[in-house]
């Protein structure tokens, strides 16, 4: 089967650089070989007159003059790869020109069709590849039409074949090339994404969201549970918001979906038109086996339909315990066999990363309901029991006291006192040991307490803001603390400001934290905050500074969540 042709942005974002400037290099190479080839051997070219011999200098010198810009301009915008695909298809319009003007069938410049072949299917993919070849096919056929007068049909037809033959073998190779790139990008980011820190909803998201991009699919779902009478959970990418989306199924619910043999990898893909039934796709794969069987049309078209699908993959998941399985789906995309195989090896790669953060969040759970019933009874022990004591020597101090003293009210004061102060860390006692929830979420909560020790301490007013519905996993939430808490302090100790903001935001699938402080000393120098930057950097972020702003200083992190 032909892999597929990435998208030109993905792969000027990741293509080879110092391949691309050697493919200039090598455009001005050609160029200048043509132009000493018609000054060295001029009569290998056949006989010519005055006019086809200035349209030979203007052919190749023109094309000498095209090279050298292009070099230039890739040299002087250090981008070799801004000029996109248009330019392959004009050195594809100059060497049919070379080819014309040089005896058509019997020019020997047709072999620089093979550079501009090789280029296009080595840094586009095979769908680039095989159209260069085809357009290149035609403009050798053309040219020989055009400039010869009496066609040698059988050398032209050779020449078009090897053309063609070879065009799409390098095509075809340079397209493998390619598929093995992103392949391999891929499964480094989907590593890079299931991270304990981020919990692993955010962590089996992003791995969705990856996957189906790669594809160019509408959708990619996740099926899966712990075993035994766990519920189902169905995670899918193809919310109409761009949201990850989270439901739990019942077993009969859940059905449709587990159609296949447990452990069966399936290609599926509906007809080309209603007319060619033959063009249907149903394949499985069996595990322990090489080959592919037919799939019952009926097992697979009803899943497809469900799932508004012209095509499909599925790979079961390779979990210790439980079971599960991972759907590509697509409305027009065509996938193949090779995509379902690699569709498993990258289940393979990171399913059991994530079986990994499952054990992690159950133990650091289990830790914390340890750690809440120790702190419960130290609370108890070392607090509540002091307090209780105080309240009772209180209390005979007033006993003995008459009514009338001047001290009675005061004690009277502080009895109440004790006892509020007893009743609230009982009730935050109870809170720790049963781990219930605060009304708002506990690292807002840090944060501000942490502010208003600053201001308490140190007269310095901190606004800490956060987004509506701001959701931080356990893992980042104690991360950002430390970032925010290294940010409050860096102002006290660096700045005379008196005042500063912390904003915390999600935003294109980032955690945004903003950290700003007025400067009455005027405008601040240029700098960046090391202990900062280190922090984000261990998260993955990205850190930047404006210092810009009349008044204010800004601290700008993302980190990707």
């Amino acid at each position: 089967m032909m892999p597929h042709s990435p998208p030109a942005a993905t792969l000027q974002a990741g293509g080879d650089a110092v391949g691309a400037s050697m493919v200039f290099v090598m455009r001005l190479l050609l160029a200048l070989t043509g132009l000493l080839t018609r000054w060295v051997a001029p009569g290998d070219l056949g006989n010519r007159d005055g006019v086809r011999t200035l349209l030979d200098a203007l052919i190749f010198g023109g094309y000498l003059l095209h090279a050298l810009a292009l070099l230039l301009a890739a040299r002087r915008y250090r981008n070799p790869f801004w000029h996109g695909k248009l330019v392959y298809w004009i050195d594809l319009g100059w060497f049919a020109l070379m080819v014309y003007c040089t005896g058509g069938g019997n020019s020997f410049f047709y072999p620089f069709f093979f550079f501009v072949i090789l280029t296009a299917s080595f840094q586009w993919g095979f769908d680039e590849g095989a159209r260069i070849t085809l357009g290149a096919t035609g403009a050798l056929t053309a040219a020989t039409w055009l400039a010869d007068s009496q066609i040698n049909h059988g050398h032209l037809l050779l020449r078009t074949a090897f053309v063609l033959a070879l065009g799409y073998m390098i095509a075809y190779w340079g397209g493998l090339g390619v598929a093995q790139r992103r392949r391999l990008s891929l499964l480094r980011d989907v590593s890079q994404l299931a991270n304990p820190r981020f919990g692993v909803d955010q962590s089996i998201a992003a791995m969705l969201r990856q996957t189906r991009d790669f594809y160019h699919a509408s959708n990619c779902v996740l099926l899966m549970r712990d075993g035994g009478e766990a519920p189902w959970q169905l995670h899918s990418s193809g919310a109409p918001d761009g949201r990850p989306a989270l439901a739990r199924l019942s077993e009969s619910a859940a059905a449709p979906l587990l159609a296949f043999a447990p452990q069966a990898l399936v290609q599926y893909a509906a007809a080309l038109h209603p007319r060619l039934a033959r063009t249907v796709e149903s394949r499985q794969r069996l595990p322990g086996e090489t080959r592919w069987r037919p799939l019952p049309r009926e097992t697979a078209a009803p899943l497809a339909e469900l799932l508004d699908a012209g095509s499909l993959i599925s790979a079961p998941l390779p979990l210790r315990k439980g079971e599960g399985r991972i759907y590509v789906v697509a409305a027009r995309q065509r996938f193949s066999r090779n995509d379902a195989v690699f569709l498993q090896q990258l289940a393979a790669q990171v399913f059991p990363v994530i079986e990994n953060i499952v054990l992690l969040d159950r133990l650091a759970s289990d830790a914390a309901f340890r750690e809440r019933q120790k702190i419960a009874r130290d609370l108890h022990d070392t607090t509540i029991q002091p307090y209780i004591g105080l309240r009772h020597g209180i209390s005979a101090l007033r006993q003995s006291l008459q009514s009338d003293h001047p001290l009675a009210a005061e004690l009277d004061k502080l009895i109440d006192m004790a006892t509020e102060v007893i009743g609230d860390m009982r009730q935050f006692a109870r809170n720790v040991r049963n781990g219930a929830a605060q009304t708002e979420a506990e690292l807002l909560v840090a944060l501000r307490r942490q502010a208003q020790q600053v201001q308490q301490f140190y007269d310095i007013q901190i606004v800490i803001e956060a987004q509506e519905g701001l959701s931080i996993s356990d893992r980042l939430a104690a991360e950002v603390f430390q970032i925010v808490n290294e940010g409050m302090h860096n102002i006290r100790k660096h700045t005379r400001a008196r005042s500063g903001k912390i904003s915390l935001s999600n935003a294109d699938g980032q955690l945004r934290i903003r950290i700003e402080n007025e400067t009455p000393e005027g405008p601040a120098t240029a700098f960046l905050p090391g202990s900062l930057a280190e922090r984000t950097a261990a998260l993955g972020g990205t850190i930047t500074v404006d210092c810009a702003t009349q008044g204010t200083t800004a601290i700008r992190i993302a980190i990707p969540v």
